[in-house]
């Protein structure tokens, strides 16, 4: 072979050696919750548009102990960027207070590399139960349930959820005695709002979104700091009457601790950039979550902040999980 061509094809080879090892790489993006829920459909779609940088990302659902299973895989990976975990506000601000033990440290042992999405719950009440006790603003809930202690109650998917953190939140802050209806899951307690066995929860916006536009479902606030752009119409529960209420839903990315800087930064880079494309802004306006994209320094600071906020409101709670 003439020289020029071997180096010629030599600096071809160069050129590709980065896509080829891009393409050869594996990583495995734990989904500690079960498959077709948000944190699954959304680990998906960036999977997809990260392939080309990163290289094939695999997703596996790891669900179990609310999601402690999953985490735990991931705390106890090799730092590597090869293993990643979409972690949640359960995994990492409010199963460390609930759980009796749990089998990692949520910041000691994880990198974290994005918040990924926030995703607003909502105050919903049965629309018969509302138009009966003519309640149409958070306000009018509030007044009534002053006006008649014991007698209203609400459901959640079960003692130390999401849900009914908030109730003890909005109970405790507004000085309501309203009674508590844990149910084995979300699924469950929505529909013993939608038959009226309960006359209010505190509900995902995307999976209640359908039943309020129906009319089946009254909506009065939603739980965020700020209102949500997929129902903007929607006062948040401050602005309604609870000042400094602010719980919701967030996810984002993980991996074990003591990442090299350079591979976290490189993983940010990646998922950052597959946050803005426009098939996941889809996939994200579908399950109206709103995307987060940080650096790795904000998202570290945001959990601390989660998990100091929700020492308190579980405490407050009274769940404990032993």
């Amino acid at each position: 072979m003439k020289p020029g061509r071997r180096a010629a094809l030599a600096g071809l080879a160069a050129l590709a050696s980065p896509m080829v090892r891009a393409q050869a790489r594996v990583i495995k993006l734990v989904v500690p919750y079960p498959a077709g829920g948000p944190l699954d459909l959304v680990a998906r779609a960036l999977g997809e548009r990260v392939k080309d940088s990163l290289g094939t990302v695999v997703v596996e659902n790891r669900p179990g102990a609310g999601g402690n299973l999953g985490a735990d895989i991931v705390a106890k990976a090799a730092p590597d960027g090869n293993t990643l975990v979409m972690g949640a506000v359960a995994t990492h601000a409010i199963n460390p207070w609930l759980y009796a033990r749990i089998p990692y440290d949520p910041v000691r042992d994880f990198t974290p590399i994005t918040l990924v999405a926030q995703v607003p719950n909502v105050l919903v009440m049965n629309a018969e139960a509302a138009a009966r006790l003519k309640i149409q603003t958070l306000a009018d809930l509030i007044a009534y349930a002053r006006q008649n202690p014991g007698k209203l109650n609400y459901g959640s998917g079960g003692n130390g959820s999401a849900g009914h953190l908030a109730g003890e939140i909005f109970k405790s802050q507004a000085g309501l005695f309203i009674v508590h209806i844990p149910y084995a899951g979300g699924p469950p307690a929505q529909l013993a709002l939608l038959s009226g066995q309960v006359d209010f929860t505190f509900d995902n916006l995307a999976t209640a979104s359908a039943n309020i536009k129906s009319g089946k479902l009254k909506a009065l606030a939603v739980t965020t700091a700020r209102r949500s752009s997929a129902m903007p119409e929607l006062p948040t529960m401050g602005e309604a009457g609870v000042p400094q209420f602010d719980i919701g839903t967030w996810f984002g990315l993980f991996g074990p601790a003591h990442l090299p800087p350079d591979v976290t930064a490189r993983l940010n880079r990646a998922f950052v950039e597959a946050l803005g494309t426009p098939e996941v802004k889809a996939r994200m306006a579908a399950l109206m979550a709103e995307p987060s994209p940080t650096t790795p320094e904000q998202f570290g600071a945001f959990v601390r902040h989660e998990l100091a906020k929700y020492a308190g409101v579980v405490k407050a709670s009274g769940a404990r999980i032993d």
